[in-house]
């Protein structure tokens, strides 16, 4: 036999028969080894060769992907592998104990190597689908983990089965009394896996999504979303990382719905005085006229109430009789007009200026209104040259904004 050629030398030149075996075995397992290399680096160039001119012939980057995540490279291993479990036997042969020792090392290499082959191409196929519009804002990071630790749990219950020769059938059937165990132990995969198929379905949170997560202190874009966690990359561009259940279990904010809309809400209060809210005189009317924006108001408004209060013969001696015109309410009236004259405010969705409850600090008039550009810095430039205007038109209706006072403000900073 050809495997014994160095065998039957060794033994015509006088060396033992044990030590002629183990010579031969030896030279014999050097040079399949040898040969495996040799055929797993002739594979692999190959492949690369192949995977290179595919990858310049088409227009898809699909294959692209293959190589920069290594699956031609895997491929490559299974022709070597093959070989080797071809030529184990005849290198054992002398070795009944070897050859099984050697064997279930193949057939642990065999199980690596198609665990190999499987995270490649589901990585591959994670990369291409990013790269389209339908998927790229879905956690298909997730569904991949998730398929790879039932995987990687599959590859390692085989190789376990191949070491200690019980049958897999058997070996399955065994772990039942270990369930509860198992469950503990992967208790957070399980739950990431529950949660990320909630989300998904539930359409709750994209990839790209503004969220805010208080509990978490979290602020900022969804950067990636994987089976156990979900990661935020706040406005300050710190990262901050929220287990993905809590996505179900906890309550968070997505401005999705604010960013999908025609508007960002603008909402906020200007706090003014009571004591400087006052009705208007006719001359205090009049003077108001020359503000363009409420000049046809003014002059429609104090037409009604005159002929209101004609009618009803009102006594005007006093302008706590029948009906009259405030500086609150004309103040009012100036700040919505401006709001509706504005380019910057969306005029399709709500707007509105209104009078909240009275405190102790004074009368809050809040500014309900949308702007029309949602990006973070314009819009926080449209609101503050909002309320740069309307604070700076309050004197002019002869109100005043509440200050805390320099006492207060003395004692609070002692």
């Amino acid at each position: 036999m050809w495997f014994h050629f160095i065998y039957e030398y060794l033994v015509e030149k006088g060396v033992s028969e044990v030590n002629a075996a183990y010579l031969n075995t030896t030279l014999l397992f050097i040079l399949m080894i040898a040969l495996v290399l040799l055929i797993d680096y002739v594979a692999w160039k190959s492949i690369r060769y192949l995977s290179a001119r595919l990858a310049r012939s088409t227009k898809t980057n699909f294959d692209d992907m293959m190589v920069a995540n290594r699956l031609p490279r895997h491929l490559a291993h299974i022709i070597p592998l093959l070989l080797a479990f071809e030529l184990a036997p005849f290198v054992f042969y002398d070795f009944a104990y070897a050859e099984n020792i050697a064997m279930k090392i193949l057939y642990i290499l065999w199980v690596v190597v198609i665990l190999r082959i499987i995270r490649s191409f589901l990585h591959t196929l994670k990369d291409y689908l990013k790269t389209l519009p339908r998927f790229k804002d879905k956690p298909i990071a997730s569904y991949i983990q998730v398929f790879m630790i039932f995987a990687w749990i599959a590859g390692i219950m085989t190789i376990i089965a191949i070491i200690t020769d019980i049958s897999l059938w058997k070996f399955f059937t065994g772990l039942g009394a270990a369930s509860a165990v198992i469950l503990l132990i992967f208790r957070d995969t399980i739950l990431g896996f529950v949660a990320s198929i909630q989300v998904s379905i539930n359409d709750m949170v994209r990839i790209g999504d503004w969220i805010t997560f208080e509990k978490y202190g979290a602020d900022g874009d969804v950067i990636e979303i994987t089976l156990a966690t979900v990661k935020v990359q706040n406005f300050d561009k710190t990262i901050t990382t929220i287990p993905t259940y809590a996505l179900i279990s906890d309550s968070f904010k997505n401005w999705r719905g604010m960013q999908s809309s025609g508007g960002r809400r603008m909402k906020r209060v200007v706090i003014l005085k009571q004591q400087s809210i006052k009705f208007l005189a006719d001359q205090e009317v009049d003077s108001l006229k020359k503000i363009e924006l409420i000049k046809a108001y003014l002059t429609d408004r104090q037409e009604k109430i005159k002929a209101h209060n004609a009618l009803k013969e009102v006594d005007k001696s006093s302008l706590i009789n029948g009906r009259n015109l405030t500086n609150l309410g004309v103040f009012r009236k100036y700040v919505e007009t401006y709001l509706q004259n504005h380019s910057a405010v969306n005029k399709d969705m709500t707007l509105m200026t209104r009078q909240l409850e009275p405190t102790p600090q004074g009368i809050p008039l809040e500014i309900y209104a949308f702007s029309s550009d949602k990006r973070w810095q314009n819009y926080e430039y449209i609101m503050a040259d909002i309320f740069d205007h309307i604070l700076a038109a309050v004197p002019y209706f002869g109100l005043e904004i509440y200050e805390l006072p320099t006492s207060l403000k003395t004692e609070m900073i002692s």
